[in-house]
């Protein structure tokens, strides 16, 4: 079978699309014939190497897919052949403590497919029924395969980290981008004021189509002038992912027991900020990955109720992987981008 593989970090030039064996069914897995998968900025970052995380290598990428059930192992009895399916794309052991008590994503063992262990960017996989959900009837395999990482990921940071309510205002970086078109309709459906922001003009008609109520061009503006110009008073959240380049309009835009959630840091890992300013207006730095199985369950029920939609702006072969990559580096996308063997 064809897979897309690195045998080491680094450029676009480091992707290939290489053979493996198709792999074996276990009793305790099934084994999804792969439709379609989408590309997260995970995937950039594996790619190039995550500072302090030993990735194994060589790797398959890919966290997000979907697909056909071929094979049920004999021990599983939730599952049928010929069921399409979606991958919830978080790995842990089921019987740790935190795993137990509903929290596996703050499990030690938490992986995540195409991080910590071979992804999903191949032509068959075999999983565990914990990283199998049902499909949604609606959606083709291309726009299921572009939702549950971020999807997650934003309903995570949003709902149960940062308890975000609906009479509040939040600042959600970057319209376009997969977390951040997921953000911006989890903000929404809860009724929550949304200011986004865009790096390109001609992103912003898009932006307001997703629900965003105010867009403004991270580019041309001040950041936190301008959302102090919408709100004197600052958001009550601010959906970070982005790192240093935003930080400092993160902090200044924050009002009076406001609170940050991030769970990335694309333009670089090191921030500071100034304590006193911190605990005299109550604030909150909270950090988030992933989410539980419980979350995920919900974020899957609101997909399944069209609550949350898709946006996929483009589809790629396998083959086109480097282009794929080349494109979301580039901040080109309008939405998710997906490959298919």
């Amino acid at each position: 079978m064809k897979a897309v593989v690195i045998y080491k970090h680094g450029g676009v030039e480091n992707l290939e699309l290489a053979d493996f064996n198709k792999p074996d069914c276990p009793d305790d897995k099934v084994l999804i014939k792969v439709k379609a998968c989408s590309i997260n900025h995970l995937d950039i970052w594996v790619r190039n190497g995550i500072p302090g995380l030993n990735i194994p290598l060589p790797l398959i990428l890919g966290s997000d897919a979907s697909g056909i059930i071929e094979q049920v192992g004999s021990k599983i009895t939730s599952f049928n052949v010929g069921d399409s399916i979606v991958v919830q794309p978080g790995t842990f052991n089921i019987n740790c403590k935190q795993s137990v008590l509903g929290k596996e994503n703050y499990s030690k063992s938490y992986g995540i497919l195409g991080e910590t262990e071979n992804g999903v960017q191949a032509e068959y996989i075999a999983l565990d029924v914990n990283n199998i959900h049902l499909m949604p009837e609606h959606l083709t395999y291309e726009d299921a395969a572009s939702m549950p990482l971020v999807f997650m990921t934003a309903y995570q940071m949003l709902i149960k980290r940062a308890d975000l309510k609906p009479d509040e205002n939040v600042l959600i970086y970057g319209a376009t981008s997969g977390v951040g078109m997921a953000a911006i309709q989890i903000a929404k459906d809860l009724g929550a004021t949304v200011i986004t922001t865009v790096g390109d003009d001609s992103k912003k008609a898009f932006a307001e189509s997703l629900g965003s109520d105010f867009v403004l061009n991270h580019n041309t503006c001040n950041i936190s002038s301008e959302v102090k110009k919408i709100n004197n008073n600052g958001v009550d959240v601010v959906f970070e992912h982005v790192g240093p380049v935003t930080w400092e309009h993160s902090l200044r835009c924050l009002a009076i027991g406001g609170r940050i959630v991030t769970c990335g840091a694309t333009t670089g890992n090191n921030v500071s900020f100034d304590l006193r300013y911190l605990f005299m207006k109550q604030q909150s730095i909270l950090g988030s990955t992933m989410a539980s199985i419980s979350t995920f369950k919900e974020v899957m029920k609101k997909i399944n109720s069209s609550s949350f939609t898709p946006f996929v702006d483009e589809v790629f072969n396998f083959s086109e992987i480097k282009l794929a990559h080349t494109k979301m580096e580039d901040r080109k996308q309008f939405g998710k981008i997906v490959i298919c063997p």
